[in-house]
Protein backbone atom coordinates (compact mmCIF):
# COMPACT_ATOMS: atom_id res chain seq x y z
CA UNK A 1 0.00 0.00 0.00
CA UNK A 2 1.44 3.61 -0.85
CA UNK A 3 2.03 6.11 1.27
CA UNK A 4 -1.07 8.23 0.18
CA UNK A 5 -3.25 5.09 0.37
CA UNK A 6 -1.91 4.83 4.00
CA UNK A 7 -2.64 8.39 4.56
CA UNK A 8 -5.92 7.90 3.72
CA UNK A 9 -6.77 5.48 6.04
CA UNK A 10 -5.40 7.10 8.78
CA UNK A 11 -7.59 9.83 8.09
CA UNK A 12 -10.78 7.79 7.69
CA UNK A 13 -9.92 6.01 11.29
CA UNK A 14 -10.05 9.74 12.67
CA UNK A 15 -12.82 10.78 11.17
CA UNK A 16 -15.33 7.43 12.04
CA UNK A 17 -13.78 7.26 15.36
CA UNK A 18 -12.79 3.29 15.05
CA UNK A 19 -11.11 0.70 12.71
CA UNK A 20 -14.24 -1.32 11.81
CA UNK A 21 -15.94 1.59 10.64
CA UNK A 22 -13.14 3.25 8.70
CA UNK A 23 -12.92 -0.60 7.36
CA UNK A 24 -16.58 -0.16 6.36
CA UNK A 25 -16.40 3.09 4.62
CA UNK A 26 -12.98 1.91 2.61
CA UNK A 27 -14.54 -1.59 1.71
CA UNK A 28 -11.26 -3.04 3.55
CA UNK A 29 -11.19 -5.88 6.11
CA UNK A 30 -10.32 -4.70 9.80
CA UNK A 31 -6.73 -6.36 9.57
CA UNK A 32 -5.77 -4.58 6.67
CA UNK A 33 -6.83 -1.41 8.13
CA UNK A 34 -4.70 -1.80 10.95
CA UNK A 35 -1.95 -3.13 9.34
CA UNK A 36 -1.28 0.19 7.31
CA UNK A 37 -1.88 2.32 10.18
CA UNK A 38 0.65 0.63 11.62
CA UNK A 39 3.01 0.59 9.11
CA UNK A 40 2.21 4.17 8.70
CA UNK A 41 3.35 4.60 12.48
CA UNK A 42 6.49 2.74 11.61
CA UNK A 43 7.12 5.15 8.23
CA UNK A 44 6.45 8.25 10.92
CA UNK A 45 8.55 7.36 13.48
CA UNK A 46 5.59 7.69 16.01
CA UNK A 47 1.99 6.55 17.63
CA UNK A 48 -0.74 8.33 15.81
CA UNK A 49 -3.48 6.44 17.80
CA UNK A 50 -4.64 5.18 21.14
CA UNK A 51 -6.78 1.79 20.28
CA UNK A 52 -9.50 0.94 22.69
CA UNK A 53 -11.80 -2.43 22.15
CA UNK A 54 -14.20 0.23 20.73
CA UNK A 55 -13.04 3.40 19.94
CA UNK A 56 -9.80 4.98 18.70
CA UNK A 57 -8.43 8.42 19.53
CA UNK A 58 -5.23 10.66 18.63
CA UNK A 59 -2.27 11.18 20.46
CA UNK A 60 -1.01 14.25 20.38
CA UNK A 61 1.43 13.93 17.48
CA UNK A 62 -2.03 12.10 15.60
CA UNK A 63 -3.46 15.66 16.16
CA UNK A 64 -0.69 16.94 14.14
CA UNK A 65 -0.21 14.83 11.72
CA UNK A 66 -3.72 14.65 11.23
CA UNK A 67 -3.92 18.25 10.24
CA UNK A 68 -1.20 17.57 7.79
CA UNK A 69 -2.64 14.15 6.05
CA UNK A 70 -5.50 16.29 5.45
CA UNK A 71 -3.62 19.13 3.49
CA UNK A 72 -1.81 16.24 1.59
CA UNK A 73 -5.30 14.37 0.78
CA UNK A 74 -6.73 17.65 -0.22
CA UNK A 75 -3.78 18.26 -2.31
CA UNK A 76 -3.46 15.27 -3.85
CA UNK A 77 -7.42 15.56 -4.89
CA UNK A 78 -7.28 18.81 -6.62
CA UNK A 79 -3.81 17.95 -8.79
CA UNK A 80 -5.70 14.58 -9.54
CA UNK A 81 -8.99 16.41 -11.16
CA UNK A 82 -6.58 19.07 -12.34
CA UNK A 83 -7.23 18.40 -16.04
CA UNK A 84 -10.49 16.14 -15.32
CA UNK A 85 -9.12 12.91 -14.08
CA UNK A 86 -9.59 10.94 -10.87
CA UNK A 87 -13.23 9.72 -12.45
CA UNK A 88 -12.81 6.34 -10.59
CA UNK A 89 -17.00 5.69 -9.38
CA UNK A 90 -16.72 6.13 -5.40
CA UNK A 91 -17.13 3.11 -2.87
CA UNK A 92 -17.85 1.88 0.54
CA UNK A 93 -20.04 2.03 2.87
CA UNK A 94 -22.40 5.12 3.46
CA UNK A 95 -23.72 5.50 6.96
CA UNK A 96 -27.12 8.07 6.48
CA UNK A 97 -30.16 9.24 8.87
CA UNK A 98 -32.97 11.31 7.83
CA UNK A 99 -36.53 11.84 9.15
CA UNK A 100 -39.28 9.31 8.01
CA UNK A 101 -40.90 12.90 6.76
CA UNK A 102 -38.24 12.82 3.86
CA UNK A 103 -37.75 9.37 3.47
CA UNK A 104 -40.55 8.09 2.45
CA UNK A 105 -42.05 10.61 0.03
CA UNK A 106 -39.00 11.72 -1.23
CA UNK A 107 -35.86 10.12 -0.90
CA UNK A 108 -36.85 6.11 -1.07
CA UNK A 109 -38.64 6.33 -3.88
CA UNK A 110 -35.74 7.85 -6.04
CA UNK A 111 -32.58 5.82 -4.30
CA UNK A 112 -32.75 3.17 -7.20
CA UNK A 113 -31.42 6.06 -9.20
CA UNK A 114 -28.23 6.58 -6.59
CA UNK A 115 -27.53 3.32 -6.92
CA UNK A 116 -27.82 3.70 -10.63
CA UNK A 117 -25.16 6.18 -10.50
CA UNK A 118 -22.71 4.56 -7.66
CA UNK A 119 -23.47 1.11 -7.76
CA UNK A 120 -20.19 0.24 -5.03
CA UNK A 121 -21.48 2.53 -2.51
CA UNK A 122 -23.56 -0.05 0.46
CA UNK A 123 -25.27 2.60 1.73
CA UNK A 124 -27.28 1.83 5.48
CA UNK A 125 -30.36 4.24 5.97
CA UNK A 126 -31.58 5.02 9.22
CA UNK A 127 -34.84 6.85 9.17
CA UNK A 128 -35.84 8.23 12.35
CA UNK A 129 -36.50 11.73 14.43
CA UNK A 130 -33.97 11.39 17.28
CA UNK A 131 -31.31 13.36 17.49
CA UNK A 132 -27.90 11.41 16.47
CA UNK A 133 -24.50 11.85 16.92
CA UNK A 134 -22.67 11.66 13.92
CA UNK A 135 -19.29 10.93 15.21
CA UNK A 136 -20.36 8.73 18.03
CA UNK A 137 -22.81 6.89 15.99
CA UNK A 138 -20.82 6.57 13.01
CA UNK A 139 -23.35 8.28 10.42
CA UNK A 140 -21.66 10.02 7.99
CA UNK A 141 -24.62 12.45 6.75
CA UNK A 142 -27.82 13.61 7.70
CA UNK A 143 -31.05 15.28 6.64
CA UNK A 144 -33.06 17.20 8.88
CA UNK A 145 -36.38 19.54 9.09
CA UNK A 146 -36.16 22.98 11.20
CA UNK A 147 -33.60 25.15 12.56
CA UNK A 148 -29.94 23.49 13.39
CA UNK A 149 -28.23 24.61 16.45
CA UNK A 150 -25.07 22.11 16.32
CA UNK A 151 -22.26 24.43 14.79
CA UNK A 152 -19.41 21.59 14.79
CA UNK A 153 -21.38 20.45 11.61
CA UNK A 154 -21.48 21.58 8.01
CA UNK A 155 -24.83 22.77 7.02
CA UNK A 156 -26.28 23.37 3.75
CA UNK A 157 -30.05 24.39 3.16
CA UNK A 158 -31.34 22.36 0.31
CA UNK A 159 -35.06 23.61 0.09
CA UNK A 160 -37.57 24.95 2.62
CA UNK A 161 -40.93 23.27 2.93
CA UNK A 162 -43.74 25.08 2.64
CA UNK A 163 -46.72 24.51 5.96
CA UNK A 164 -49.91 23.80 7.08
CA UNK A 165 -52.37 23.55 9.29
CA UNK A 166 -54.80 20.37 9.22
CA UNK A 167 -57.61 18.48 10.48
CA UNK A 168 -59.81 15.31 10.06
CA UNK A 169 -63.42 15.46 9.41
CA UNK A 170 -64.13 13.80 12.95
CA UNK A 171 -62.28 16.05 14.44
CA UNK A 172 -63.98 19.23 12.67
CA UNK A 173 -67.54 17.54 13.24
CA UNK A 174 -67.17 17.25 16.72
CA UNK A 175 -64.89 20.31 18.38
CA UNK A 176 -65.35 22.95 14.75
CA UNK A 177 -62.95 24.65 12.41
CA UNK A 178 -60.98 27.70 13.35
CA UNK A 179 -61.12 30.76 11.79
CA UNK A 180 -58.32 32.79 12.84
CA UNK A 181 -55.98 32.21 15.47
CA UNK A 182 -57.30 33.71 18.32
CA UNK A 183 -59.48 31.00 17.71
CA UNK A 184 -57.16 28.58 17.88
CA UNK A 185 -57.43 29.13 21.83
CA UNK A 186 -60.77 27.30 21.52
CA UNK A 187 -58.96 23.98 20.65
CA UNK A 188 -56.27 21.30 20.84
CA UNK A 189 -53.02 20.17 19.08
CA UNK A 190 -50.84 16.99 18.34
CA UNK A 191 -47.66 18.97 19.40
CA UNK A 192 -43.77 17.98 18.35
CA UNK A 193 -41.08 17.93 20.86
CA UNK A 194 -37.11 17.47 19.83
CA UNK A 195 -34.01 16.32 21.21
CA UNK A 196 -32.94 15.47 24.87
CA UNK A 197 -34.65 18.83 26.38
CA UNK A 198 -37.97 17.70 24.78
CA UNK A 199 -38.63 20.76 23.98
CA UNK A 200 -42.28 21.12 22.44
CA UNK A 201 -42.05 23.03 19.24
CA UNK A 202 -44.63 26.30 18.87
CA UNK A 203 -46.51 26.99 15.99
CA UNK A 204 -45.95 29.60 13.73
CA UNK A 205 -48.37 31.63 11.45
CA UNK A 206 -46.87 34.45 8.58
CA UNK A 207 -49.82 37.43 9.13
CA UNK A 208 -48.84 40.31 7.30
CA UNK A 209 -45.43 39.40 6.76
CA UNK A 210 -44.48 39.04 9.92
CA UNK A 211 -44.32 35.47 12.01
CA UNK A 212 -47.02 35.02 14.79
CA UNK A 213 -45.97 31.89 17.63
CA UNK A 214 -48.46 30.29 18.97
CA UNK A 215 -48.40 27.63 21.88
CA UNK A 216 -50.96 25.64 20.92
CA UNK A 217 -52.84 24.13 24.29
CA UNK A 218 -52.09 20.50 23.28
CA UNK A 219 -53.61 17.10 23.53
CA UNK A 220 -51.03 14.92 23.25
CA UNK A 221 -46.92 15.53 22.76
CA UNK A 222 -44.94 13.38 20.20
CA UNK A 223 -41.66 13.24 18.70
CA UNK A 224 -42.29 10.66 15.42
CA UNK A 225 -43.41 11.97 11.99
CA UNK A 226 -45.54 8.92 11.74
CA UNK A 227 -47.32 9.12 15.22
CA UNK A 228 -47.54 12.86 14.88
CA UNK A 229 -49.59 12.14 11.31
CA UNK A 230 -51.71 8.97 12.93
CA UNK A 231 -53.05 11.08 15.85
CA UNK A 232 -53.97 13.78 13.58
CA UNK A 233 -55.60 11.36 11.04
CA UNK A 234 -57.56 10.08 13.97
CA UNK A 235 -59.19 13.48 15.02
CA UNK A 236 -57.12 13.87 18.81
CA UNK A 237 -56.36 17.45 17.91
CA UNK A 238 -55.17 19.61 15.31
CA UNK A 239 -51.91 19.48 13.46
CA UNK A 240 -49.06 21.66 12.01
CA UNK A 241 -46.24 20.40 9.74
CA UNK A 242 -44.91 20.50 6.04
CA UNK A 243 -47.26 19.82 3.33
CA UNK A 244 -45.30 16.74 2.18
CA UNK A 245 -46.06 14.86 5.54
CA UNK A 246 -50.11 15.26 4.47
CA UNK A 247 -50.13 15.49 1.13
CA UNK A 248 -51.34 12.29 0.29
CA UNK A 249 -54.23 12.68 2.84
CA UNK A 250 -55.51 15.86 2.35
CA UNK A 251 -55.81 14.58 -1.68
CA UNK A 252 -57.54 11.67 -0.13
CA UNK A 253 -60.05 13.83 2.08
CA UNK A 254 -58.13 11.89 5.08
CA UNK A 255 -57.59 15.90 6.34
CA UNK A 256 -58.90 18.90 5.76
CA UNK A 257 -56.47 22.04 6.03
CA UNK A 258 -57.96 24.90 8.03
CA UNK A 259 -56.93 28.62 8.16
CA UNK A 260 -55.50 28.32 4.87
CA UNK A 261 -55.43 31.68 4.49
CA UNK A 262 -52.63 31.96 6.84
CA UNK A 263 -49.70 29.84 5.73
CA UNK A 264 -47.42 28.55 8.25
CA UNK A 265 -43.53 29.53 8.42
CA UNK A 266 -41.69 27.42 5.57
CA UNK A 267 -39.48 25.01 7.38
CA UNK A 268 -35.95 24.43 5.88
CA UNK A 269 -34.87 21.14 4.99
CA UNK A 270 -30.68 21.05 5.74
CA UNK A 271 -28.38 18.33 5.03
CA UNK A 272 -25.24 17.94 7.66
CA UNK A 273 -21.98 16.54 7.91
CA UNK A 274 -18.76 16.42 10.27
CA UNK A 275 -16.95 19.69 9.55
CA UNK A 276 -13.84 17.23 8.19
CA UNK A 277 -11.01 18.77 5.74
CA UNK A 278 -11.44 15.24 3.91
CA UNK A 279 -14.36 14.71 3.07
CA UNK A 280 -15.08 10.61 1.75
CA UNK A 281 -16.11 10.74 -1.70
CA UNK A 282 -19.16 8.53 -0.97
CA UNK A 283 -20.40 11.47 1.48
CA UNK A 284 -19.82 13.99 -1.37
CA UNK A 285 -22.03 12.40 -3.85
CA UNK A 286 -24.91 11.86 -1.89
CA UNK A 287 -25.36 15.18 -0.65
CA UNK A 288 -24.50 16.46 -4.48
CA UNK A 289 -27.57 14.05 -5.36
CA UNK A 290 -29.35 14.64 -2.50
CA UNK A 291 -29.46 18.57 -3.67
CA UNK A 292 -30.05 17.57 -6.96
CA UNK A 293 -33.27 16.55 -6.03
CA UNK A 294 -34.89 19.68 -4.95
CA UNK A 295 -33.53 21.77 -8.06
CA UNK A 296 -36.46 20.99 -9.79
CA UNK A 297 -39.36 20.68 -7.02
CA UNK A 298 -42.67 18.63 -6.47
CA UNK A 299 -44.53 22.35 -6.01
CA UNK A 300 -47.04 20.69 -4.63
CA UNK A 301 -45.18 20.47 -1.17
CA UNK A 302 -41.52 22.34 -1.77
CA UNK A 303 -39.95 25.31 -3.12
CA UNK A 304 -36.68 26.00 -3.26
CA UNK A 305 -34.94 28.14 -0.61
Amino acid sequence: MDFVQKLRVFVTVVEHGSFTRAADALAMSRPSVTNSIADLEQEVGARLLHRTTRRSALTTEGALFYDRATEVLSTVGEARNFFGGGNALPRGRLRIDMPNSIAKPVIIPRLHEFFQKYPEIELALGVSDRPVDLIADGIDCVLRIGETTDSSLISSVICHLPVVTVASPDYIEKYGTPKSIQGLDGHRGVNYFVGRSRRVLDWHFVVNGEDVAVRMKQAILVNDGYAYTTCALNGIGLAQAPRLMFHEDLVAGRLVEVLPELSGRPRPVYVMYPARQYLAPQVRVFVDWVKSIFVIPDTRWTRVG
